[in-house]
């Protein structure tokens, strides 16, 4: 359920994603009962930790975790606070949810909850775009965040969302915080890649780790945020890996109708449909279709993988576009021709990274990439 956040007028923001719901927005987190649980069972054992390190893929609701847990230690009380008006404990929560029309949950919505702080790349409004990185000057607003919230009283909570992107000054700063934490503070920080972290930083933290959704999870979730995805849920939540934010890319860019494109482009390998590769190639040109162009990059990709897993005897469970298994089944029929798709998906990926990061010409690119991918399928072929 995405409850109403109020009129904002925000600049663009880095942790949101496109056509999406901001996580602060979203009420439920599905399925991921078991981090939930393990974090209720810290709170209640009196073992909260100071720092939690919430990790797992992009998309599975990292994000939206940590903020069901900002908004639930806001609304809990403090030290003396917790006895009862006769000395009793209250009762131990049983659940993350408080709901939409609390002050905490307005307020934090809002971005206007004071024992709140979010820490993401900044927007350069000069620049019409967001940093690179987290800088320190980022993470320093910290020492102002803990100075003026302490005169509210309660718990504090910061988000940084995502850690991964740090840089090396701020990830330094930002340890000095972990090390020397202010009383009734709770640093939550969403992670992709925990492996790019100082491992002083990841020491200092207690992992929750949140895996991948099944297609009734991504279901609810896509319905819950506002996609109605009943039709083809399975098959979304196969192409996006049980990721809900790729779900909601996907849906939003109309993913499911392009994956199908580039499954039909590659029925036709090893005899392959120039005509139709232009087009594909073509619709990725232009300022407006550098989503199209991420897209179609990502879905090549995809299929590379998927097709490599063929091989190997791991067809899809699901298929994602009309006769995927049966075009798969044909350009990989064995281990060999797994390994030769394994190797081209590396060179694939790496070529695409390269060409996004020196800004070349994006039909020139996926021509490219799908001339390669012809050219496998015919040794393949000729192998049998």
């Amino acid at each position: 359920m995405r409850a109403p956040a109020g009129d904002m007028e925000l600049e663009p923001e880095s942790d949101r994603a496109p056509g999406a719901p901001h996580p602060r927005e979203t009420l439920h987190l599905f399925g991921q009962s078991k981090a939930e649980d393990a974090f209720l069972e810290a709170f209640n054992t009196g073992r909260l930790h100071h720092a939690w390190l919430i990790t797992g893929p992009r998309g599975v609701g990292k994000a939206t975790l940590a903020w069901r847990i900002a908004r639930f230690l806001l609304s809990q009380p403090v030290g003396e606070a917790d006895a009862g008006l006769f000395g009793d404990a209250p009762p131990a929560p049983t659940s993350l949810e408080i709901g939409h029309d609390t002050p905490v949950y307005r307020r934090s919505a809002q971005l206007a909850e004071p024992r709140l702080c979010l820490i993401r790349r900044a927007y350069d409004a000069k620049k019409s775009r967001h940093t690179a990185q987290i800088s320190v000057e980022e993470v320093r607003k910290l020492g102002a965040f803990f100075h003026m919230s302490a005169t509210d009283g309660g718990r504090r909570v910061v988000i940084v969302d995502s850690a991964d992107e740090m840089n090396v000054s701020s990830a330094n700063a930002l340890l000095k915080m972990l090390e020397e934490p202010p009383k009734d503070a709770v640093l939550l920080l969403v992670s992709h890649q925990p492996s790019r972290l100082l491992p002083t930083i990841r020491s200092r933290c207690r992992e929750l780790r949140l895996g991948h959704l099944n297609s009734e999870d991504v279901r609810q979730a896509l319905d819950a945020a506002g996609f109605d995805a009943a039709d083809q849920s399975e098959a979304l939540a196969e192409l996006a890996a049980g990721s809900v934010g790729e779900a909601l890319r996907l849906t939003h860019l109309d993913g499911m109708d392009a994956y199908r494109e580039v499954v039909a482009l590659f029925a036709t390998l090893p005899k392959l449909d120039r005509p139709r590769a232009l087009k594909l190639a073509e619709s990725c040109v232009g300022a407006t279709n550098v989503d199209r162009y991420e897209l179609i990059l990502g879905l090549i990709d995809r299929f590379l993988t998927r097709l490599a897993r063929t091989g190997a005897g791991r067809p899809p469970l699901v298929e994602a576009a009309r006769k995927e298994v049966e075009v798969m089944t044909r350009l990989a029929p064995d281990s060999m021709a797994a390994k030769d798709w394994a190797t081209l998906q590396q060179e694939i990926s790496a070529r695409a990274a390269h060409a996004k990061a020196v800004n070349l010409d994006p039909a020139a690119s996926i021509l490219d990439m799908v001339f390669k991918i012809n050219d496998t399928a015919s040794r393949v072929a000729r192998s049998r």
